[in-house]
């Protein structure tokens, strides 16, 4: 006899699939839709990027009590506080685009016969 899925273990498989799904429906929206989504993904507070940077921070801390009974090596801890610092760190550098993304969220949806923007240079950054 299989033991029961507990709840928080069924939600985080839910959430997961849902993740999929929205990722599934942006890469087919077009781009006013695609960047409200966006900028609601990425909202600083209310956001799943902030969701999940929640979400591991409660993880490090489970990870450090258990590391202190001896339930988990300590480098699992000082890989969730690694994963922490450097999605704050993400946050922080996606937090400068998030007017932006709204703007272009609440621009109304251009014709076709209206002239496109001219495309922009990307320039890659590297972060140390």
């Amino acid at each position: 006899m299989s033991r029961p899925v507990p709840q928080p273990v069924k939600l985080a498989d839910d959430i997961t699939r849902q993740l999929g799904q929205l990722a599934d429906h942006l890469s087919q929206l077009p781009a006013p839709q695609a960047a409200q989504v966006v900028a609601r993904v990425l909202a600083p507070e209310a956001g799943v990027l902030g969701g999940v940077t929640h979400l591991v921070i409660t993880a490090s801390h489970f990870a450090k009590d258990a590391a202190e009974r001896g339930a988990l090596p300590a480098e699992v801890w000082l890989a969730l506080g690694r994963a922490v610092t450097k999605l704050h760190d993400i946050s922080l550098d996606l937090d400068e685009h998030q007017d932006l993304l709204q703007d272009l969220g609440a621009r109304p949806a251009t014709t076709a016969a209206a002239t496109p923007p001219a495309p922009a240079p990307l320039v890659a950054r590297r972060h140390r």
